[in-house]
């Protein structure tokens, strides 16, 4: 049964679901010290009841507590701007979150797992460089190059779209310099609409895992703040396993440059034939996709344990 946790971010008061391992499933994961912890969060303008409690529970069910939060600005979690990504400010949030899911009981501190989809598959990469406390990355058809994305967005909106979605980011970004509230747009709409996401099928896709938190609007400034992501260029930098899982079709989040970034973090790499919505619950790929999570994680977080464990 699920928990609502409060923690802390940046001095403001953020919402979190703690998921407790199944009793008496997967007992080689059980260290000293406890239990390592999945700390998740979602992608582009996502909330935690959008999507990641199908992931929860099956990562819980096989033995990992999960800690699954909303960043600021987001879902239930406090703090304005409201619908406003910054990239910079939800590894922070990350950040935050993995501290208070190493506070929780039967969690190990020094086993964490960060785990992302999208956007949140590039800020895992950040999160986790350079630390010795995480042990394991799962990274979930990540947005790991903003360039790359703004130039496979060429290659499938229209030029048109791209124009009205760029000067409505233009008119926000100009708006909070004088001090005015932002411009917003739909995160995601139609082939032809002004939105963040307009491709053929991503309306439907996205709308298909909201939850009742999860608000179609978004900070249309959102390009400056992605063009300059560079998720990428902390993948060599982390110590520990790393899977990556890639849709080869995606025509969201780059394939090409989650596949680069995956060699650099020397990571565990599996391919599924679909396009970005294609790996959640209710799609063709979400079963496989789950399993490799619970395989790759069982096996070295077991590995882990045995290496912490006292002779």
């Amino acid at each position: 049964m699920r928990r609502t946790i409060e923690f802390v971010a940046q001095g403001v008061p953020c919402e979190a679901w703690f998921y407790p391992a199944a009793d008496g499933v997967a007992p080689e994961l059980e260290g000293p010290a406890g239990r390592p912890v999945v700390v998740m969060a979602h992608g582009l303008g996502g909330t935690k009841d959008s999507g990641l409690e199908p992931f929860a529970e099956r990562l819980a069910a096989a033995g990992l507590p999960v800690f699954a939060f909303d960043y600021r600005g987001f879902g239930r979690s406090a703090g304005t701007p409201r619908q406003s990504v910054s990239a910079r400010g939800q590894i922070d949030d990350y950040r935050a979150a993995m501290v208070a899911a190493a506070e929780q009981p039967g969690v190990d501190p020094n086993r964490l797992v960060l785990w992302g989809v999208s956007l949140s598959g590039g800020h895992v990469l950040m999160a986790g460089a350079d630390r010795n406390d995480v042990a394991a990355v799962v990274s979930v058809t990540p947005l790991v190059n903003g360039l790359s994305a703004a130039r496979l967005a060429l290659q499938h909106h229209k030029v048109g779209s791209i124009a009205r979605s760029s000067s409505a980011g233009f008119a926000s970004s100009i708006a909070k310099r004088l001090r005015k509230p932002a411009v917003m747009m739909p995160l995601v709409a139609r082939p032809g609409e002004v939105a963040a996401l307009s491709l053929d099928g991503y309306y439907e896709g996205y709308l298909a895992i909201a939850g009742p938190t999860w608000r179609n609007e978004v900070d249309a400034s959102l390009g400056s703040q992605l063009g300059a992501y560079r998720a990428d260029k902390a993948a060599s930098r982390l110590g520990c396993p790393v899977l990556m899982q890639i849709a080869d079709f995606d025509r969201g989040a780059p394939p090409q440059a989650a596949a680069k970034a995956a060699f650099k973090a020397r990571a565990e790499v599996r391919h599924y034939p679909c396009d970005h919505f294609g790996v959640y619950a209710g799609q063709q790929f979400f079963e496989p996709v789950v399993k490799h999570q619970i395989a790759f994680l069982l096996r070295h977080l077991a590995r882990s344990t045995a290496s912490a464990t006292p002779r």
